[in-house]
Parts: structure tokens; sequence; C-alpha cells
């Protein structure tokens, strides 16, 4: 590994450094980003039990909020549905926005890296062409060694930038759809909680 990094010069220890970011965001958000942590089926199969059932109290309500994200919206939900459609409406969009910012922490960084990386490649080759003229001009085209380490360390730097940043950018559009993915589906059940709550629609226990 040293060796192929030691030919493309200083530029390739922020790209080094870039890439294991993005492995660690990303490993993070595949375990952050599971829809049976965030949103798990049987939180919504339990309230509506708990509903139907005349069941909900406020230590059950605690415990579902600390179960998922998913259950801190609908605990926040009942815990305000006493005062109104609107406010319960309010209170669950609220908890929701601060959900979703936490499901899209690091992606910026991630993004970040995708659009940096390749910029620090082409900082390497243009470096790296660098090298090649002024050794072209102390020394003339007869040392092909000097010119090889030039062209070599400009084509290490480019290479390696896009070898982060392309898994970097799809890896980062691939997370931004999972929390869409996770934000409609939580929406549904809020809606579906505010209907039931202030009596619009049958309780359905277990989405059938």
């Amino acid at each position: 590994m040293f060796e192929l990094i030691k030919p493309g010069g200083v530029i390739m220890i922020p790209i080094v450094l870039c890439s294991v970011l993005a492995l660690a965001i990303i490993i993070e958000r595949f375990w952050t980003l599971r829809i049976t942590k965030i949103a798990p089926k049987k939180t919504s199969n339990e309230v509506w039990h708990w509903i139907k059932n005349k069941e909900l109290s406020s230590k059950k309500l605690r415990a579902l909020k600390e179960s998922s994200p998913l259950g801190r919206i609908m605990a926040v939900g009942l815990a305000n549905a006493k005062h109104g459609r609107e406010v319960m409406k309010e209170s669950i969009e609220q908890e929701a926005s601060q959900i979703v910012h936490d499901m899209e922490r690091f992606l910026t960084a991630l993004g970040t890296v995708s659009v940096i990386t390749p910029l620090l490649g082409l900082l390497g080759t243009v470096i790296g062409m660098i090298k090649v003229f002024a050794a072209i001009q102390l020394e003339g085209t007869g040392n092909a060694a000097v010119l090889a380490g030039g062209i070599s360390e400009a084509l290490l730097t480019t290479a390696a930038g896009l070898a982060v940043a392309i898994p970097a950018l799809i890896f980062h559009r691939y997370f931004l759809r999972r929390v869409d993915e996770i934000v409609i589906n939580m929406e549904q059940e809020a809606i579906r909680l505010i209907e039931v709550v202030h009596g619009d629609r049958e309780i359905d226990v277990g989405g059938e």
C-alpha cells in the first residue's frame, strides 16, 4: 500500500485521509439508517394495541419515546393530542425535523469528500506535470527516470482521487434516498396516528 501511495507525493496524504473518513461514515450510516432501528413495525403495532384497549399511560409513553425515532414522534404526538389536531400535528413535525437532521448527520461530510477528492487528484496532476516540465528545463528530455516520476505522480493522484470520489458520491446519493424513504414511512404513520386519535380513522392493528 505504501509503495503505491509514496509515488503520488504529498497530495496522497489528504486523499488517503478522505478515503478513511468516507469509509467510516459509510459504515456508520449503514448501521444507523436501519429501518428496524428507526421505524420498527412493532412500535406502531404496540401503539395501536394500546389505543384500542385504552392502555396508554405516562409510563408507556416514556418507554415509547425511548424505543426508537418513530417512537419519539408517536409519543410526542400522543402527549399533545389533548391540545387539538393542529398542536398535535405541529409537535410531530418539530420532533420529526430533529430526527431527520440526525439521520442526515455526516452526509454533508460524505458529499464534501466526493467533491474535493477529484480536485485534490487534479492538484496532484498539476504538481506532477510542473515537476515534469521543470525536469525537462533543467536536464532536457534525456533523463527518463525523472520524467517518469513526475508523470507517475500526476497519474496516481488523479486515479486515487477518482477512486475515492466515485464510491463516496454513490453512497451519498444512496443514503439520501434511504433517509427520504424512512421519512415517508414515518410521515404515513404520523398521519395515521393523528387520524386515529381524532376519530377520522378506525384503528387498524398491524396495518391489515
